[in-house]
């Protein structure tokens, strides 16, 4: 190769090299979120601490809310699991923030008490329940390349709580499915798909057996998927989905489901890809939505956590970034997301759910001092 070559070969590898460093330094200068004038206005968004766990990892959030100056304040309101109703005043907050962050609510067993997480998705149509079960770089599980998102049916199905006493010694209790329900969650499932970039949907359910009820299911699912031809879509009966989900659980993407299938299902992809206690989630419909821990298994409840101060707020707090970009403020949610992956990383301050000695405080101190 003459000298001129070289000069020439040398010459180009720079400027590649060049170009290659500036696009990667200016995706991160020039592309920007151009806010409308007045979005920097602090937003109201309705505050339930609720009970157990509830009230420490909502401390939590208001802490790092506060440490980041994020342009939201809470209107707190007393409200626990054994009431027989959610106050009104509740839900008029809620339904003129429009936005809502809350802590588990007990549900007690028996006894003829409603469950107040159920009415509240009732009385302002909360009709989907998302949970985003995904690996978190640092933290070891026995599966890796886990990145599920679960879209739950939220308002039918087994919680319609319609079940009564024929004679003594028999209940029935009704499943009920509509055409309605079923379209619509479908529509939001494969929406949401599209809008991040998700390449399949997966719809799971029982219509071997209850061939009516997940049949009507089904056949939404399979009527709106024909006009998203880019998404890949296919379906699998429960059971197989369990076995699937603890033996390959990479192989999905997007899931959508009726409303028990979907608390099953979610749980089980949490557990999987980390644990209940950094799993977030959120209930939404056409008006509001509600921000909570993506899954629960019965974590919510247990006074000894509750008790030692050693709860995992990571969950709480990235449902609380999922609000932040709910509410238009992205570079928060970021800025939120990006403190607590580093946290989890560098694995100094974790909750004994995650193999450490940390109490709730000190993993909060440990994200506030990560923020950017």
């Amino acid at each position: 190769m003459s000298q001129m070559a070289r000069r020439s070969t040398q010459l180009l590898k720079h400027l590649i090299s060049t170009r290659s460093q500036s696009d990667s330094l200016g995706s991160k200068r020039w592309v920007t979120y151009m806010h409308r004038p007045g979005d920097g206005t602090p937003r109201p968004v309705t505050m339930i601490p609720g009970d157990g766990i509830g009230p420490l990892v909502t401390g939590a959030v208001e802490q790092v809310m506060e440490a980041m100056h994020a342009p939201v304040y809470f209107e707190k309101f007393d409200v626990h699991g054994d009431m027989k109703a959610v106050p009104t005043e509740v839900l008029e907050s809620i339904r003129k923030n429009k936005v809502c962050l809350k802590g588990g609510l007990v549900t007690p067993m028996g006894g003829g008490v409603s469950s107040l997480n159920v009415q509240l998705r009732k009385e302002l149509d909360l009709y989907a329940s998302l949970v985003n079960c995904f690996n978190l770089p640092g933290l070891p599980t026995r599966h890796d390349n886990v990145d599920i998102v679960v879209i739950r049916e939220n308002t039918e199905g087994e919680y319609a709580g319609l079940e009564h006493e024929v004679v003594p010694g028999v209940v029935e209790s009704l499943k009920v499915i509509t055409k309605f329900c079923s379209e619509r969650i479908a529509k939001y499932a494969f929406e949401y798909a599209y809008l991040n970039n998700r390449k399949k949907v997966t719809a799971v359910h029982k219509a071997n057996i209850m061939k009516l009820a997940d049949g009507l299911f089904l056949e939404s699912c399979r009527e709106v998927a024909t006009k998203y031809p880019g998404i890949k879509y296919n379906e699998i009966i429960v059971d197989n989905c369990c076995m699937q989900l603890v033996s390959k659980p990479e192989q999905f993407d997007v899931m959508v489901t009726p409303n028990l299938y979907g608390n099953l299902v979610a749980n089980t992809a949490a557990g999987i890809a980390g644990g209940t206690g950094v799993m977030p989630g959120g209930n939404v419909g056409a008006e509001h939505a509600v921000f909570e821990q993506g899954a629960s298994a019965g974590n919510v409840g247990n006074d000894k956590i509750a008790a030692q101060k050693t709860a995992n707020p990571v969950a709480l707090l990235l449902s609380s970034a999922m609000m932040l970009r709910h509410l238009q403020f992205p570079a928060f949610a970021d800025r939120l997301e990006t403190a607590v992956e580093k946290v989890i990383l560098e694995g100094k301050y974790r909750t004994k759910d995650l193999g450490g000695t940390s109490t709730t405080q000190e993993v909060v101190d440990a994200v506030i001092d990560a923020l950017d």
